[in-house]
């Protein structure tokens, strides 16, 4: 037991000191959608605008600033989205897979709208 612990010790340690994230092996930074209060949508990972990323799971979590807006998003075995009368924080873990991603406002998709590709 002590030396399960003191292993762990040294790992978290020799994170710290290397840089390395609070995140597991194979674990990416949360993707965060953004719809409102204006007329914006965005989708970034660590501050930056998803372009492209790689297949696997990911957590999103979508702030709906606006009860004019929804925060929709489709791809590939995906189809989710947030209300357009309700606001507020909306987290889904989804299993994004090869291909192209669409994420809009509903109502006015064709001033508020993005997209990604997984490969």
């Amino acid at each position: 037991m002590a030396r399960s612990y003191t292993a762990l010790l040294v790992a978290g340690a020799l994170g710290v000191l290397t840089g390395g994230s609070a995140l597991g092996a194979g674990q990416a930074a949360p993707l965060r959608g953004t719809v409102g209060p204006g007329f914006t949508i965005t989708l970034t990972q660590a501050g930056k605008p998803v372009k492209k990323l790689k297949a696997g799971s990911y957590t999103v979590v979508v702030a709906d600033r606006s009860s004019i807006h929804d925060f929709h998003l489709t791809g590939p075995r995906v189809n989710k989205t947030t209300s357009v009368q309700g606001t507020g924080t909306t987290t889904w873990k989804l299993a994004l897979r090869k291909g192209t991603y669409k994420y809009v406002c509903d109502p006015h998709q064709t001033i508020m709208h993005g997209s990604f590709t997984v490969s």
